[in-house]
């Protein structure tokens, strides 16, 4: 019986940091990563800037996160208000930022990030949060 083996997140060294972007958002990087501090600002009143860390999935997908240990109030544009983890809330911006640029280009390597992300979702202690923020 083969048991099906959860996902991780891996924090990014960094050292891999300039390669992390285009890596993962591919020639769309730099929109990449201006629409997630974007979104940050758009669904988070209390999002102030500030240092961010990279995570990679074992499943080839990746997020960004705001590194801090506050929490975040998110107000989604589906009527969802809430308080998250600012791990959960760099999933959530991610996952918007991510739909944006798969939308915008219909780039298949997009859309599987995007799901591997969701994915990655499903099974994170804030799940019902992060999904209510983004559905």
């Amino acid at each position: 019986m083969n048991a099906i083996q959860p996902i991780t997140a891996t924090p990014v060294a960094a050292a891999q940091t300039l390669a992390f972007l285009p890596k993962h958002f591919g020639q769309h990087f730099m929109q990449g990563e201006a629409q997630t501090y974007q979104w940050a600002g758009k669904l988070s009143a209390s999002y102030r800037n500030g240092l961010w860390k990279f995570f990679e999935l074992s499943n080839d997908g990746f997020y960004l996160a705001p590194s801090t240990p506050e929490r975040f109030v998110i107000e989604s544009i589906n009527g969802y208000s809430g308080d998250v983890s600012a791990d959960a809330a760099g999933i959530i911006f991610t996952l918007f930022a991510l739909n944006v640029l798969a939308n915008r280009t219909q780039e298949d390597r997009l859309i599987e990030k995007y799901f591997f992300l969701r994915e990655f979702a499903l099974a994170h202690p804030e799940a019902v949060a992060i999904l209510r923020a983004i559905d």
